[in-house]
Parts: structure tokens; sequence; C-alpha cells
């Protein structure tokens, strides 16, 4: 397969606000590869690189020259060799051998090849097809149920994997598919509540009700004396927790899989703000520094777990969350995070009110039904917080004036179209930013430009911010129909992706009935 024929997916996909345009487009390409290439070809049209970081920063990738080849020769197999040659090149001389790469790939694409590779290599591919899109075009072309093809690749990671065995074995293939200790499933993720009794009343009362604490989302796998901790975007954190690694090796089982938070407590018990505990994960990872906090290594982790997904070989995923729980009780029960089961509207408000003096963001609801639905965002789980508060991507920022000026401050707020992958303004803030916030904005956002008029620095829709809101109004001064009001923020959410930021239709949900 001709690399040009990536890049021409990619134009039709980007061209589009159809999912199903989309969706066929990227399953039409999946069917003309050949399997050696199925993969890379997957990585690309979701935005990825097989073969993870190459070492090519973006005054490296914008610094090359030369004229454009006259016609499209590159194969996909040429391209990826290439990434694997990149990815493998270290040490001495690396950044000559690096740059000899790159300029032998780069003259050897034509222009549109070009201006791929340049957004693929950088990050900045931005073309709708979140792998939510990709997920639907791998069982499309593979012809197997979605719901196989999305466990599949929960459980293993690995999307393009998912569509190489999809592809070779088929359904019967992916539904082999299992929980493997040691290797990062995506978590299960919760939706906003409207309220306590609404929410008690959706599940009849059988709920676990459980602190909803401001920590950091971790996975904890373990097996005999190999312990590995993973965070909520699966990434290996193992070397830099070690007290966390020191208590789950002293928990009485052979192996275990653990969901929980973990925080940072002050000397009276209490837990420290959230950028405070995420510095601990900024020292071996400075991408998540969060702005105007210095990493430190003295703040101890403090584990709450609130869900086991394997105990001593026996899967968990499918079992209620009743019989997770129990689990969970027998194996961690220490370091579990506390919970009110099955209780009267007077008890979880009163435990609701417990929580947020003990200095927690609310509560979590969670159905005792359900299974544990790894990467889905549904209403078995649903967390209630005094005010509401949405996971939003930062569109762009205008300049300020008075005190501000010079500095970029009002920000532009969209939410996730769930159907194109698209952002969707919704309003405008400036409230809550910080000094310190005000002068990472200034220097970070730059980097994330997309164009700029006189007054505003629009962005690519990298960066999520999470936003605290008294509530929704209609508005047609926005493409989405809705307002935020009184929305101001609360902090940048660097351990989230573009896929987790909350969707129109949760915005859209906060509006008062009959709206």
């Amino acid at each position: 397969m001709l690399f040009s024929d990536v890049v021409q997916t990619s134009e039709t996909v980007r061209a589009t606000r159809s999912r199903k345009t989309k969706i066929t487009a990227i399953a039409a390409l999946l069917d003309a590869a050949a399997p050696v290439e199925l993969e890379p070809v997957v990585s690309w049209v979701s935005g990825e690189l097989a073969q993870g970081r190459l070492g090519t920063g973006w005054r490296t990738l914008t610094g090359l020259d030369g004229a454009p080849a006259p016609v499209a020769k590159l194969t996909v197999t040429e391209v990826d060799d290439a990434f694997t040659a990149l990815a493998a090149t270290s040490g001495a001389g690396s950044t000559a051998r690096r740059k000899e790469l790159l300029t032998a790939l780069w003259a050897a694409a034509t222009a549109p090849e070009q201006s791929f590779l340049l957004r693929l290599l950088s990050g900045e591919l931005r073309q709708g097809a979140l792998t939510a899109v990709v997920s639907e075009a791998v069982a499309m072309s593979a012809e197997i149920p979605l719901d196989l093809v999305r466990r599949a690749y929960m459980l293993c990671g690995r999307l393009p994997h998912t569509a190489a065995v999809a592809r070779t074995g088929g359904a019967a293939a992916l539904a082999e598919f299992r929980l493997e200790v040691g290797r990062a499933i995506q978590p299960m993720l919760a939706s906003p509540g409207a309220s306590l009794d609404e929410t008690l009343a959706e599940f009849d009362g059988d709920v676990s009700v459980e602190f909803k604490m401001d920590g950091a989302r971790i996975q904890v796998h373990r097996d005999g004396d190999l312990v590995r901790v993973f965070t909520r975007t699966l990434r290996d954190i193992t070397s830099g927790v070690p007290e966390l690694v020191e208590l789950v090796l002293g928990l009485e089982c052979d192996s275990v899989v653990l969901d929980g938070e973990t925080l940072a407590l002050t000397d009276a018990g209490r837990p420290r703000p959230f950028q405070e505990t995420m510095s601990r994960f900024s020292v071996f990872d400075p991408t998540l520094l969060e702005p105007g906090v210095n990493p430190t290594r003295e703040l101890l982790l403090h584990p709450y777990f609130f869900d086991c997904l394997h105990l001593n070989g026996h899967d968990l995923l499918d079992a209620p969350l009743r019989e997770r729980r129990e689990a969970l009780t027998e194996v961690a029960c220490a370091h579990s995070i506390p919970a009110l089961l099955r209780p009267d509207a007077e008890a979880a408000a009163e435990y609701f009110d417990g929580a947020l003096a003990a200095g927690h963001e609310g509560v979590m609801i969670k159905s005792l039904d359900a299974p544990y639905a790894a990467g889905r965002r549904g209403r078995a789980w649903q967390k209630i917080k005094p005010t509401h508060t949405l996971d939003l991507i930062v569109l762009g920022a205008e300049w300020g004036y008075g005190r501000r000026t010079g500095y970029l401050s009002n920000l532009h707020l969209g939410a996730r179209d769930a159907a194109t992958g698209e952002p969707v303004m919704v309003g405008k803030t400036f409230k809550g930013l910080t000094d310190a916030l005000l002068q990472w904005q200034t220097a970070e956002f730059p980097r994330h430009e997309r164009s700029r008029d006189e007054y505003t620095v629009y962005l690519w829709p990298e960066l999520i911010v999470e936003i605290a809101l008294d509530g929704v109004q209609v508005s047609p001064r926005y493409p989405g129909g809705v307002a935020l009001r009184f929305a101001r923020v609360v902090r940048y959410r660097p351990d989230k992706s573009l896929a987790e930021a909350d969707t129109i239709d949760t915005v859209r949900g906060l509006l008062p009935a009959g709206s």
C-alpha cells in the first residue's frame, strides 16, 4: 500500500463532520491494507505512532527543508521502517543519524505526505478520528460486532494489535482476550450525577456510596513478587512510587489487580490539593507538572482502592460490583475507600456532608449490579459534587487588559461532540485564574497554537481544564446551543486526554427541566 493512500484517507476524514463517512473511509483503507501494514495504518489514522516517542522535536521537524517529491512512491512499510529506525537511534552520534533518517524520509515524500508527517510526528494530527471512530472502522472492516472489538481493545490496550487479531482470527480470536495481570486496562469512568436523591432513586437504592477523592487515579497489578503501577492514561509509574509497591507487596495474596486513587495527605490526615499530589508524578514525567508547582519526592502517597478486578487467578471484570467489593474487602480492607452500602436518603445525605467535611470533592454513587465496563463513561458510576464541574477543552484564549495586559487570559471552552470527536464551543471564562496560571498559559499556549488574530490565540484541541459552574442555560450565542453559568477555572487536567473531555450531551444534560 502507498503511504499516500493513508494521507488521502486522513484528508477525507478531516474534511467531514459525518461520523459515518469517517468510519466508512477508514474501514475501506483497512480493507486495502496488507496484514503486515494493518498495525501501522491503524496507529496513524488514530494519530499515534506504534513506536511511541521518536525523539523528534518540533524544532527538528520544522527545520527540515528540500523540495517535495513530485510523485507519491513511499510505501506504508518504508515509512514504518523509518519510524522504527528513528526509535532505535540513541547514544553518541544519534542526533546526526536521526536528522539523516528524517531528511531521507522527507525528501521521498510529496507535499501532502510531508504535511501529514509533520502533524503525525509532532502529535498535531487533528482529523476527528479518535480511537472510538477507528474502533468502529475496525469492526466494520473485520465484520465483527463492535462491542467485541471495544472489549478486546480495552483489555489489551492497543487498538492496532486488536485490528490485526480481528483480521487474522476473527471474532473467536477477539473473544479469547482476557485481563492479563501486569498489563494495564482502560479504567471505568463516571458521569456527573444530577443530585444525590435522583441518583439514589435511579438505582432504587441498590448502590455503593463512596468518597469522591481529589487524587490521582491508579491501577495496581501484582503477580507474585512483581508489582506494576499505572496511571489513568496507562502510563507505568512503578519506579516513581516505591511506597505503593511496598504496600501492595504486603497484601495477603498471590495475584491481584486493584483500581483506586492515591493522594498526598497533610499531617492531620486531610487530603492535600490535587496539584501537590500530581507533583509526585511530575518528578518522573515533567509533562504532568501543574502550573506553578515544583515537583518533589518528599510527599508520601496513600492509596485508597475502590475496586478489585482480579484476585488469586480469578478475573472479576464481569462480576457485579457487590462481588468485587467483597474481594476488595478480603484483600485490601485497610486501604479501601470508605463506602456506605444501600443507604437510605438520610444516611446518604449525612455521608455526603461527611465527605465534604473531610476535605473531599463529594461522593461517588455506583450500581452494585454493574460489571466493570472498562473505558466506558456510562450511568453505572455517577459523581455528585456540591457544584457542577466539567472537563472541557481549551479552544483559545484572549489577550487580557488592565492588570492582565500582556497575558493570555479569557479562555474559550469547548465540549466534545461524541458523534464526530470535534469540540463544540460552550462558553468563555477568565475567573479562577491565578497569577501563576496566567503566566503558565501565556508561555504554554503558543506551543499549541493553531492560528491567531489581533485579540485571540486559537489552539489545537489538546489541553483539558476542569471548570466549576453553577449550571447551564439555553443560548444561541454558541454552536452547541447552550452556555455555561458562572464558569470558573478549577485546575488543568494533564492526566486526561481529549477523549476524556465531557461531551456536549453531558453539558446539555445540566439544563433545567423543561428548557
